[in-house]
């Protein structure tokens, strides 16, 4: 009996280990189970992934992860006193975070509703991920630029020159910045690349391609939001976009990629895809959590696989609710 005993205990034991590590091999959404909009992300060279979002936290908030599904919230890009001058009303929205140089440069919004003629980019730069920031003021403001609505800043490099992208419904716009990306370069003239369809871009180049992602729809209204990610590709980074059936972007053709779930009403504004250490490419974004939807836009993960035509597909076109984890290896 007492052999029988421990024999019952040995295989208790075994069994639940396999179970137990099945648990680490998966992780469910959402990752940020707060309201943090407009997602950001970079991952430095120790292999740290920075977040960063719209301030529905005061003065930009700064998530940290490990392994881009445990993040905690680590500070804000700005304090009260360096919040950029050019924003003393409205709000930060929609930043973006690059390494240029040996400098973290973030792109964001001045932005606030009905001031589509005020609006515009900004730019601060900072020594480490975390902060802190220090503004270095307007790149331009919508009257300025003639873009209505000049929100979602985008930053790319490309065969040696650096180029920012935004636009929100009044169309999607290109420019040449300087060599240390804080400026635009001089003589410098916008190029439109996509029509009102969409906003929030990111730009990745795969293979032959520029793919040209983008939200459509509203994206702000709960239960109502009809926001979805889009997507049109070019061999050129300038265009032009054209979605799986060779409609131009600049008369709204975009293919879906994602849309919303049962569980996840309106996803979107994605940040720029990010890998991991076996080479996946992996998208985080914002939607409203069906089952909470009062809580505001909180934020998602999955995993992005090329398909065999060489576009860019989320499994099944919808929010995960749990899936396998990303791969990181420690550094």
């Amino acid at each position: 009996m007492k052999l029988q005993t421990l024999y019952l205990l040995a295989l208790l034991l075994c069994t639940s280990v396999p179970a137990g590590a099945a648990k680490k091999q998966t992780y469910t959404n959402p990752v940020i189970n707060v309201s943090a909009p407009d997602p950001t992300v970079l991952r430095d060279n120790d292999g740290t992934y920075w977040l960063y979002a719209t301030e529905n936290t005061r003065n930009v908030p700064i998530y940290r992860s490990d392994d881009l599904v445990d993040w905690k919230l680590v500070g804000t890009a700005f304090t009260d006193e360096t919040r950029p001058q050019m924003v003393p009303d409205g709000g930060i929205w929609a930043p973006d975070i690059q390494k240029i140089g040996d400098k973290y440069v973030l792109y964001y919004s001045k932005s606030r509703w009905g001031g589509e003629w005020e609006c515009g980019v900004g730019v601060a730069v900072a020594d480490r991920p975390q902060g802190p920031f220090t503004d270095k003021g307007k790149l331009f403001i919508s009257k300025e630029i003639d873009v209505q609505n000049s929100i979602d800043p985008f930053f790319i490099e490309d065969n040696g020159h650096k180029y920012l992208f935004w636009g929100s419904f009044r169309g999607i716009y290109g420019i040449e910045l300087s060599d240390d990306g804080l400026s635009l370069r001089p003589g410098a003239q916008k190029v439109r690349i996509a029509g009102t369809l969409t906003e929030g871009t990111n730009i990745i180049r795969h293979g032959d391609y520029y793919y040209l992602v983008g939200s459509a729809g509203s994206c702000c209204e709960g239960e109502r939001s009809t926001y979805r990610v889009v997507m049109a590709r070019s061999k050129d980074l300038f265009g032009p976009y054209e979605d799986r059936y060779g409609k131009p972007a600049l008369d709204n053709g975009f293919s879906l990629m994602m849309e919303r779930s049962p569980e996840v009403i309106g996803p979107g504004h994605n940040a720029n895809f990010v890998t991991d250490d076996l080479g996946n490419w992996w998208m985080l974004y914002h939607g409203f959590d069906a089952a909470d939807p009062d809580a505001g836009r909180k934020v998602y993960l999955d995993k992005i696989v090329w398909g065999a035509d060489g576009w860019p597909v989320v499994d099944g076109g919808k929010p995960s609710v749990e899936a396998a984890r990303p791969v990181i290896r420690k550094r």
